[in-house]
C-alpha cells in the first residue's frame, strides 16, 4: 500500500510532463490549415459546430474550398480546440475529463479516443502477447542451459546468435524476413492482420502473426537470455547451491528450485519493463507489417499532432510502467525472502 501511494504523485508528475512536452512540440493540430485553401461560409459554420462552438466535441472535417486560410479562422479554431487558454487550465481540463472517462476526440478522425484505442488494442494484445509468451518460453531454458554449459560450443553459439540479433535493427530484420519468407519462398503473407475479404480463420490469423512475432521475439530474446545467463552464472556459484548439491538433491531440483528462483530476479525486471508493450505495441514492426495496432495509432497521431490521442496513449502506458514496477517489487519479495519493503 505504501508503494502504491508513492506511485500516485509519480503518475501525476508524468502526466504533467507529458502534457507540457506535447504542447511544446512544433506544429500542432492547426498546422495542417496553414497555407491551404479555406472554407466557404457554410463550411466555417459547420466547422464551428463540429469543433465545439455549440457541441462539446468535433464530428467531421470538411472539404477545402475557396480562398486562403485567414488569421481570423486560425484564432477561431484555436478557441474551438481550447488552445487559447493558459496551459495549466488546459491541463486541468484534460485531467478532469480523463479521470471521468472522457478522453476527448481525435483532431483528425473526430472519433472518441477510447474508441480509437479500443479498435487497435485487441490487435496489439494479440501481437505483443504472443511475443511475450514466445520470448519467455525460449529465453528461460536457453539462458539456464547456457549457464550450466559455460564456454561450451553450445554456449558460444548461443552467445554469438544473441549478440547478432541484439545488434540487428528491427526494421532491417523485418524486411529481411518479408523478402525471404514472403516474396521468395511465398510461405507466409507479407503483412496485415488477416487476408482481406476472407472470413475469420484461426489458421489464417496465425500465419499473419508468424513474421511480426518472429521479428520482435528474435531481437528481445537476446537481451533476456543474456540477463538470465549472467544471473545464473553468479547464482550457481553461491554457497547455498553447493550445500543443496552436497545434501544429495537431484541436479534438476538444485537448478530449478534453488538457483533459478534467485537468478530470475534480473529477468523479472526486464519482463516488467516489457509489460507496457502489451498496450503500446511495437511501432516499427507494426509499420513494416501493416499491423493495425497501437504503435501505428501512436505514430499517425504524432505525425498529425493529435494531442488527445497522444496524451491518452502516454497516460495509459506510463500508468502501466509504474504498475509493472510495483508488480516487479512484489515478485522480488516472493523470489528472495530477504527482500522486504517497510
Amino acid at each position: 500500500m505504501h508503494r502504491l501511494l508513492q506511485a500516485l504523485p509519480l503518475l501525476f508528475a508524468i502526466s504533467v510532463a507529458s502534457f507540457a512536452i506535447l504542447k511544446a512540440t512544433p506544429g500542432g493540430p492547426l498546422a495542417a490549415y496553414e497555407g491551404n485553401p479555406s472554407f466557404t461560409e457554410e463550411d466555417r459554420l459547420r466547422l464551428e459546430h463540429a469543433f465545439g462552438l455549440d457541441r462539446p466535441l468535433p464530428i467531421q472535417y470538411l472539404s477545402w474550398l475557396g480562398t486562403s486560410f485567414t488569421e481570423e479562422d486560425r484564432l477561431r479554431l484555436e478557441h474551438a480546440f481550447g488552445l487559447d487558454r493558459p496551459l495549466p487550465i488546459q491541463y486541468l481540463s484534460w485531467l478532469g475529463s480523463f479521470l471521468t472517462g472522457d478522453w476527448g476526440y481525435g483532431f483528425a478522425s473526430h472519433q472518441p479516443v477510447l474508441t480509437l484505442i479500443g479498435e487497435r488494442l485487441p490487435n496489439t494484445l494479440l501481437l505483443m502477447g504472443s511475443v511475450f509468451v514466445v520470448v519467455l518460453l525460449f529465453a528461460i531454458p536457453i539462458g539456464v542451459t547456457t549457464a550450466l554449459k559455460q564456454y561450451s560450443i553450445y554456449d558460444h553459439a548461443v552467445t554469438g546468435a544473441t549478440f547478432t540479433f541484439l545488434s540487428t535493427p528491427t526494421f532491417w530484420l523485418g524486411l529481411l524476413l518479408i523478402i525471404l519468407f514472403g516474396l521468395q519462398l511465398r510461405w507466409l503473407p507479407l503483412g496485415g492482420v488477416s487476408t482481406p475479404g476472407a472470413p475469420f480463420d484461426v489458421v489464417d490469423r496465425l500465419r499473419h502473426l508468424i513474421l511480426p512475432v518472429a521479428t520482435i521475439s528474435l531481437v528481445q530474446l537476446g537481451s533476456h537470455v543474456r540477463y538470465l545467463r549472467a544471473s545464473m552464472l553468479e547464482t550457481i556459484g553461491q554457497e547455498y547451491v553447493r550445500t543443496a548439491r552436497a545434501k544429495g538433491l537431484a541436479e534438476r531440483v538444485v537448478v530449478l528450485r534453488h538457483a533459478l528462483k534467485n537468478a530470475a530476479i534480473p529477468l523479472v525486471t526486464v519482463v516488467a519493463l516489457d509489460v507496457p508493450e502489451l498496450f503500446v505495441g511495437a511501432l516499427v514492426t507494426e509499420q513494416i507489417f501493416g499491423w493495425p495496432g497501437m504503435g501505428r495509432l501512436f505514430l499517425d497521431a504524432a505525425f498529425r499532432s493529435d494531442y488527445p490521442v497522444l496524451q491518452g496513449i502516454l497516460a495509459v502506458s506510463s500508468t502501466l510502467i509504474v504498475l509493472a514496477n510495483l508488480l516487479a517489487d512484489v515478485a522480488y519479495g516472493y523470489l528472495d525472502p530477504r527482500i522486504r519493503y517497510s
